[in-house]
Formats: structure tokens, sequence, C-alpha cells
């Protein structure tokens, strides 16, 4: 199979893949963010912070929201540590956050060993407009390699603006569910017939890309309710992509 999901928590589970194993880590943490205060941090579950009250269908919650910048600060830096250790040398990591963790984000990922690179913008057209402001329709990808990059080994030329809406209606099966026409520009960044790993699968959206842009697949995700729902996003597209090539016939 190209891919594979794992349900648990990220730290454990990583703890276990060997050295070196991918060349991408593209994922989506929780952002762990928008609490001004202890009570707004830890009253509000990440449902009620990323959804509206006339939201069309349910969404299942998720954990990991409700920490305070420091903390988020060091399990960042933890978890990247050891996506570090799996990443082959040359290889990216690529991390969505938001404009209260950009700072955050950008240490905690130097802190873990990478080589910090840049910063892309992924823009979201059908944010609410704000009167008297400007809209929040900007979050943010923080991306860094491990050491050096070999622009022959994957000679691809990349954007660094990125301008698709958050899935809606039926369509939508996470909170912070990401578009995968983005998420198919960004898994170009591993060389093809490469391995991406998202420690924060969530619905699968990563893997979705991955697979559809010819990669292989590694995915955590903690909440059994949505990693149901990506191992059927991601053996689903297995079946869409399959062609008489990759099938052996037998006599």
């Amino acid at each position: 199979m190209p891919f594979s999901l794992h349900q648990g928590d990220a730290l454990g589970v990583l703890a276990g893949l060997p050295d070196g194993c991918v060349d991408s880590v593209i994922t989506d943490p929780p952002y762990n963010s928008g609490g001004r205060t202890a009570k707004e941090r830890t009253s509000r579950s990440a449902k009620q912070k990323y959804t509206s009250t006339d939201a069309k269908h349910s969404l299942g919650d998720f954990t990991g929201e409700n920490m305070d910048q420091r903390s988020y600060a060091f399990w960042l830096t933890q978890i990247m540590t050891e996506a570090h250790r799996l990443t082959r040398t040359g290889g990216t990591a690529l991390l969505f956050t938001d404009w209260r963790q950009l700072p955050v984000t950008t240490d905690a990922i130097q802190a873990a060993g990478w080589l910090w690179r840049g910063v892309l913008a992924w823009n979201k057209p059908q944010v609410r407009p704000q009167k008297g402001r400007f809209k929040q329709s900007c979050e943010f990808i923080v991306w860094a390699s491990k050491g050096a990059i070999d622009g022959s080994r994957n000679p691809v030329y990349l954007p660094g603006l990125y301008s698709a809406s958050q899935p809606s209606g039926v369509k939508r099966q996470h909170i912070t569910q990401k578009p995968v026409e983005v998420m198919r520009e960004l898994v170009k960044i591993s060389p093809e017939g490469g391995t991406v790993l998202d420690f924060c699968a969530g619905s699968g959206s990563t893997g979705v890309a991955a697979l559809l842009e010819g990669r292989d697949f590694i995915g955590v995700e903690k909440t059994e309710h949505y990693a149901s729902i990506a191992a059927d996003r991601l053996t689903e597209t297995v079946r869409e992509t399959l062609t008489q090539d990759d099938v052996a016939l037998t006599t």
C-alpha cells in the first residue's frame, strides 16, 4: 500500500518509526491560538473556536487546543525534533500556523534542528469581512529543510502564495480542513515517489494530495473519529488512482 495510517499519540507513534524514512513533513498542528485569557483558552473546545453556531452539519471535536504559548512551543519543538530524525538529509518540513503563533512556530522549528527557509501564505477568499478592519483571510506555512537542498533531486518551481477556500457543506469533514488543491501543490516539495509524513493527519487531506501526486504517505491521527474518516478517504483515493499497470494478473 502507498500509505500507512496510525491512530494514536503522535510522539509515541513517531518514536517507533525508523530514521530517514520520509522526504517531507507536511502538517497542520493544533494552533492553540486565540485565547487572550486562561479562561478563554481552557473553556472552549476546538469545535467552539473554529465553527459557527449555524454550521449546516456537525463536525467531530479534537483535543490539544488548550496549551498556552510556552507549552505549545515546548510540544512543537519536541515533535519536530522527532520528525527531524525521521527525515532524510535534504528533506523538508511545512507547518501551517496563524498570525498569532507564527513567531513561536519559527522558533520551535529552528530549535528542533531545522533550517528555516521562509514563510508561505494561504489566502482564503471567502473569509467574512470586518467593518473598519482588515480581513483575517491569511494563514501561513512555515517551511524549513534538514540541511542543504539538492535542487537537482526534485527540480520543481513552486509558488509562495496559494488561494483557495476551505471545503464547505458536506465536503467539510474536519473543523480545520485544508483544501486538497492547496495540499497537492505543497506535496510537490517532496520528490516524485517520495514519502510525506503528516503527524496531525485529521481527515487525511495531506495524504489524499500525496497519493494523487504520486507520493507515498505516512499519517498519524490521535482522534479515532477522524482517523476513521482519513482511512476511508485514503483508501478511496488509492482505488481511484489505480491503473492497469498497478494490478498484477495471475493465471
